[in-house]
């Protein structure tokens, strides 16, 4: 048994100090306090931003000497100097020639500003673990951030290029039935900067892998090479539209020709179904994929499995995921007034697009359902027609995600192969493309649904990923355990009898010790309150 002293979990954020240098609005705030009105201060940043990418994120008061130094950086003792740094690929930083050069205001205003003083740092968060599967394919990340709270991200390695599934908070706030991460509750969200963050250290890691080959024949080999992360998917801990500013400022960054230079289509948000940040994620950011976890086919079967449901409509949801596939073809047919005139399809109404039109617009970027396979009413027969009716005339991708069982006590499981190619075949049978998900990363915990700290899975012994809507109550079935072992041992023997002698004394110990850790924290929090009222 673990008890609740052994392991403290915060349950908020602190603030953070020094503060991430890639969290582009926490620095314009300060830049204009200190600075004031920067001629060309958007354009500045840009380039700061353009150069550090180009440096690998070596860390901040290096980087500063080199803008002095008017070359590289002096060796530092600080490791992340010493890390390989990752290949970079865009339009701008990869061109001959020199950049353009940071004003010397600009220069100033970081080096006034670097770690000392509560400043800025390059990386605030480090790995603290990660692990790669048996095949060698997937890779989890464990990243503490400053304030000692971790969050956990997956590195993807598939034929020639890399996906990294990203965290947007700490743990999540929506409580799926059959998510990991919704047994941990909701900490707080994560900053563009630390989100980023999880790029810089999967792009290491890759980096160094990619440097270890032996085999110079493979490194040549440009297909071979995985040193670049080529896609990235906010499906990690969290709901990213709770978090929607710094998720917003996030993708601009990923899409930055000058940074990371993602493609739009390669860039997925999953949401569990927040319809008016759908619409405003459509509204501002309309290029990149948009994933919803819907889970069930009707709203009665989504309320049992999803919390968050309640109250929000599965129909208007789904017309939501809709617009946002439909919003560039809108947008173009808005732009030619002869096309608009002559069919005036450019309504709030994404149904009135033909056939034709939506299979353009799947092609430009993805409009996704993803759909949890687990035993029961969710994977009837019956529930696939109701999902293809549901999907009907749509032109939307429909990802069947195999449910991937966890090593907490899980009553949950996943139907079977053949099960899950009929189900895909009649969802097809209505028009949607439908797939079954490859599983990565099961054997370390790394696939989807699976991400929670290592420490939340002891203290969350009352509600596990199997207290779902078709399980029996966990109590009972324990309890019937417990009574079949006493059955099959009904003469114990003495050395039984001293084992759980010895563990009632162990549990009475701990006890006590946990009281009086309590109580010391009741007198203290106390204390401080009375001290803060006197000052007042």
């Amino acid at each position: 048994m673990t008890t609740a002293p052994a392991i403290q979990i915060k349950r908020h954020r602190d603030p953070l100090s020094p503060r991430p240098v890639l969290d582009r609005s926490t620095l314009t705030k300060s830049l204009n306090l200190q600075v004031g009105t920067l001629k060309n201060s958007e354009r500045q940043i840009d380039l700061f931003y353009q150069l550090l990418h180009r440096s690998g994120y070596i860390p901040l008061d290096s980087f500063v000497a080199s803008l002095r130094d008017g070359g590289k950086a002096d060796e530092c003792d600080d490791a992340d100097a010493r890390v390989v740094n990752f290949r970079t690929k865009n339009a701008i930083s990869s061109r001959a020639g020199r950049l353009p050069q940071l004003s010397r205001s600009f220069i100033r205003f970081l080096a006034e500003n670097c770690a000392s003083n509560g400043g800025f740092v390059t990386l605030t968060s480090k790995v603290k673990m990660h692990q790669t599967s048996a095949d060698g394919s997937t890779t989890k990340i464990a990243v503490e951030l400053q304030d000692g709270h971790v969050v956990e991200s997956v590195l993807m390695r598939h034929e020639g290029r890399a996906t990294l599934c990203v965290s947007s908070q700490v743990g999540c706030a929506m409580g799926c039935t059959f998510c990991a991460t919704g047994t941990m509750g909701i900490r707080g969200n994560l900053c563009s900067g630390e989100i980023l963050e999880q790029l810089v250290h999967a792009s290491r890691i890759l980096a160094t892998e990619t440097s270890s080959q032996k085999d110079e024949s493979i490194k040549k080999e440009k297909h071979k090479r995985l040193d670049l992360i080529r896609n990235v998917v906010f499906m990690g801990m969290g709901e990213p539209l709770n978090n929607y500013s710094n998720v917003l400022a996030t993708c601009r960054a990923l899409i930055d020709r000058r940074l990371w230079n993602l493609a739009h289509n390669r860039v997925t948000v999953s949401t569990v179904g927040v319809t008016s940040r759908m619409r405003d994620l459509t509204r501002d950011l309309p290029e990149v994929n948009l994933a919803l976890s819907l889970h069930a086919p009707n709203q009665k079967m989504r309320e049992a499995i999803v919390p968050a449901a309640k109250g929000t409509p599965i129909e208007s949801l789904i017309d939501a995921l809709d617009e946002h596939m439909m919003a560039l073809t809108k947008k173009k047919l808005s732009e030619n007034p002869q096309e608009s005139d002559s069919d005036d399809r450019v309504t709030s109404d994404s149904k009135q697009f033909d056939k034709d039109e939506r299979q353009t617009a799947s092609k430009k970027k993805r409009a996704m359902i993803e759909y949890v396979m687990l035993v029961g009413d969710t994977s009837s027969i019956e529930a696939a027609h109701q999902l293809g009716k549901l999907c009907e005339g749509r032109h939307l991708v429909v990802n069947l995600i195999p449910y991937n069982k966890t090593d907490v006590r899980d009553k949950l499981s996943c139907p079977s192969e053949e099960h899950m190619q009929e189900f895909r075949r009649i969802v097809s049978s209505y028009g949607s493309f439908c797939s079954i998900r490859r599983t990565m990363g099961a054997d370390i915990a790394g696939a989807c649904g699976q991400l929670v700290v290592e420490q939340e899975k002891h203290l969350n012994t009352l509600n596990d990923i199997e207290d779902g809507p078709f399980c029996e109550n966990t109590s009972i079935k324990r309890g019937k355990k417990v009574n079949k072992a006493k059955d099959r041992d009904k003469t114990p023997s003495l050395d039984h009898e001293v084992t759980t002698a010895n563990k009632d004394v162990n549990m009475i110990r701990l006890l006590t010790i946990a009281t009086a850790i309590s109580t010391s924290c009741f007198i203290l929090s106390a204390a401080l309150l009375i001290l803060q009222r006197k000052k007042r």
